[in-house]
């Protein structure tokens, strides 16, 4: 689909085209047997069913732009050579994440067209009714078509920053797998995997940005987690409380490998840190052997290349299990403004609050946590930690 795209010039046309394709396999290669090269097979027949439907296009009218696309299809070639697939799902990426489109178009058409997932599967795991977000993917479509936004590698002078916005992309679609924004499910399994595989086709199309390697290692290493953040019960259970011996080890294996040879490039990134930083949680046997003081020095580091109130709280908490409980609270006093209405801001300060016997102060937290808290399973164990600093009282 990414090589049509790239010749047609419309997401539509190809992506009914491959549907075609791949509805004749299903007719035909139970009956002669699967191809030598089946992802070629599926891109020549679809170039195929392209070619005569622009054709037939042409007989109704002598249209300028369905000549130019027949004659790009028909110089297309066959067999279609892997390396050149490759190339168009790369240029594809950057296409999908252009910054001429809003964000969550990026997301959502990224998801639509590298990811595979149906429309109904993107809405309902974004929480928006399907005709909303059908016409988000028909207004991303229509505006990459009229804008002739490039389907192309960005030039190296400006790459760097373009493939900021396409590793931002991914990771906000794990992160809305992994910590849902709202609903009653904490994780969304399908987003964590898409993202990931998403993030190995980068990994292995741009094999020499170190960046492209940490947002894997990230990612893998959090997701080896994933199976003992919620109870049996529907319960949020928090690190220090989850079971160790259940984490995916093959995951943490891979993650730390990848994210070493990414920072053997000598070119340190957020990512690069990030994955770091989970790193050594991943790899402490119990909470107690955390090294909470590389962890915090880490989070300096990134507050260096990422300067924002988030990191920043992220490096108080980390400060206040190195040091204690007052150091991280001198430290959150600078961002009680930036970060007023972010729920994990006051259900990190209510904690250590909480951790130092001021119930009062901490149940005021834990309050203003819960009157930003969307996600209902986080909403449940703000409400628990609540009643254990009131004594039962709301």
């Amino acid at each position: 689909m990414a090589t049509l795209i790239r010749v047609l010039g419309d997401f539509d046309l190809a992506e009914e085209a491959v549907q075609e394709a791949f509805a004749v396999a299903l007719e035909r290669w139970p009956r002669d047997g699967i191809p030598d090269n089946p992802g070629a097979w599926i891109t020549t027949t679809a170039r195929n069913r392209a070619i005569d439907r622009l054709r037939r296009e042409r007989r109704l009218a002598e249209k300028t732009e369905t000549l130019r696309r027949l004659a790009a299809l028909e110089a297309l070639g066959d067999p279609v050579n892997e390396s050149a697939i490759q190339d168009d799902r790369l240029r594809l990426i950057f296409t999908c994440c252009h910054p001429a489109l809003a964000v969550d178009a990026q997301v959502a058409l990224t998801l639509r067209t590298l990811g595979g997932l149906t429309t109904p599967e993107i809405a309902r795991a974004f929480l928006v009714p399907e005709p909303t977000m059908a016409q988000r993917l028909v207004r991303a479509k229509r505006k990459i078509r009229d804008a002739h936004i490039p389907y192309r590698v960005p030039p190296d002078h400006v790459l760097p920053e373009r493939l900021q916005t396409v590793l931002a992309v991914l990771y906000l679609v794990f992160n809305e797998g992994y910590s849902a924004s709202a609903g009653d499910a904490l994780i969304r399994r399908e987003l964590c995997a898409e993202a990931i595989r998403l993030g190995r086709v980068l990994a292995l199309l741009m094999p020499d940005e170190p960046e492209a390697l940490g947002l894997l290692a990230l990612m893998l290493l959090q997701d080896s987690r994933r199976d003992t953040r919620v109870s049996a019960g529907g319960e949020l259970v928090l690190l220090e409380d989850q079971d160790r011996g259940r984490w995916d080890r093959e995951e943490i294996d891979e993650g730390a490998e990848i994210v070493e040879r990414a920072v053997r490039g000598g070119r340190p990134g957020p990512y690069q840190v990030q994955a770091a930083i989970a790193a050594l949680h991943a790899t402490a046997e119990r909470p107690r052997d955390t090294d909470w003081g590389q962890i915090a020095m880490l989070y300096g580091r990134l507050a260096e290349l990422q300067p924002t109130p988030v990191v920043e709280l992220n490096r108080a908490v980390a400060v206040a299990m190195a040091e204690g409980p007052e150091r991280g609270i001198r430290l959150m006093e600078p961002l009680a403004r930036p970060l007023d209405r972010y729920h994990l801001f006051h259900s990190a300060r209510a904690d250590l609050l909480r951790r130092l016997g001021r119930n009062a102060e901490s149940a005021d937290a834990y309050r203003r946590a819960l009157g930003f808290a969307s996600n209902d399973v986080e909403r449940r164990f703000l409400e628990r930690r609540l009643a254990e600093v009131t004594g039962g009282e709301a």
